[in-house]
């Protein structure tokens, strides 16, 4: 019996799924009417997780900061490796809604590395959403900042505008400040208090983000922004784009695969064509 079946090649950046008669279909369509949608799934995380293997290996050095996109192709590419993996990200979302069931721990792992390198290539291309508090925030320079660290609200009123982490003064300035910072780099911090707030404050920017009145470019900013700290809070090491969960809690796990997928919602007011199935290949 004919089944369906992922389209992939070796020069082509990801996947996507064919039907039986190989046609190019998102995997939420797929498992609303095959047989057996539960063998799907792992499968599409396989294929992701292949997919990640091969764009670390090719875009290494974009993706690190190590070498500068300058070229035509590798501009191309990556904006093309951003936008599938978006798409992957949110077709194994879809389908989980449409089989009924939660992600797994793997998934979120899966997901979080995923988005890691998603969001490193719009940074590497600078069409990153805006940093919540940007423009407010007073440059540390040299040295050591003394002061405490608290998440704050860009706007109570506009939940989607995002939070972020800052040191707050002594004297009033509010510098920049990471999860990363506060959980390796800082003294007499309340780790896990910080990562509470920070789950927290990640469900609540996600959730706000589907606001009709929130504005698009901002939203996904915020949900970018605070899924990124978070991810690169929880790499395998400094030198890693591999995402661990500690104590492997399935919650942060399902958190990363929801927020993934808000993240990619708000993005899709943004560009029309993210979620096309096959993504469109440049000619």
């Amino acid at each position: 019996m004919s089944r369906p079946s992922i389209a992939q090649t070796d020069e082509q950046i990801g996947f996507h799924w064919l039907t039986e008669d190989a046609r190019p279909i998102g995997l939420a369509d797929l498992v609303q009417t095959d047989p057996e949608p539960e063998r799907l799934l792992p499968t599409h995380l396989a294929a992701l997780d292949d997919a990640l293997i091969d764009a670390a290996g090719r875009f290494g050095r974009l993706l690190g900061g190590g070498e500068a996109a300058i070229t035509e192709t590798q501009r191309l590419d990556l904006r093309e490796l951003h936008r599938v993996l978006d798409r992957l990200c949110h077709e194994y979302a879809a389908a989980l809604a449409v089989v009924d069931t939660e992600a797994e721990l793997r998934a979120g792992l899966i997901v979080g590395t995923a988005q890691l390198i998603a969001i490193r290539a719009r940074m590497a291309l600078g069409v990153s959403g805006p940093t919540p508090l940007a423009g407010t925030l007073t440059d540390p320079g040299l040295g050591v900042v003394s002061g405490h660290g608290r998440l704050v609200i860009a706007d109570d009123g506009a939940l989607w505008r995002g939070a972020r982490w800052v040191v707050q003064s002594e004297h009033g300035a509010r510098y920049p400040l990471t999860l990363s910072m506060l959980l390796y780099d800082s003294s007499g911090v309340n780790k896990d208090a910080a990562l509470d707030e920070h789950r927290a404050a990640l469900r609540r920017v996600a959730a706000a983000a589907a606001d009709p009145g929130a504005d698009p470019f901002a939203a996904a900013g915020s949900v970018e922004w605070l899924l990124y700290d978070w991810l690169m809070a929880h790499r395998e090491s400094g030198s890693s784009g591999a995402i661990e969960l500690r104590g492997n809690r399935l919650e942060d796990a399902r958190l990363m695969v929801a927020a993934a997928d808000a993240l990619v919602r708000a993005r899709t007011r943004l560009d029309a064509t993210l979620l096309d199935v096959p993504t469109r290949r440049r000619h």
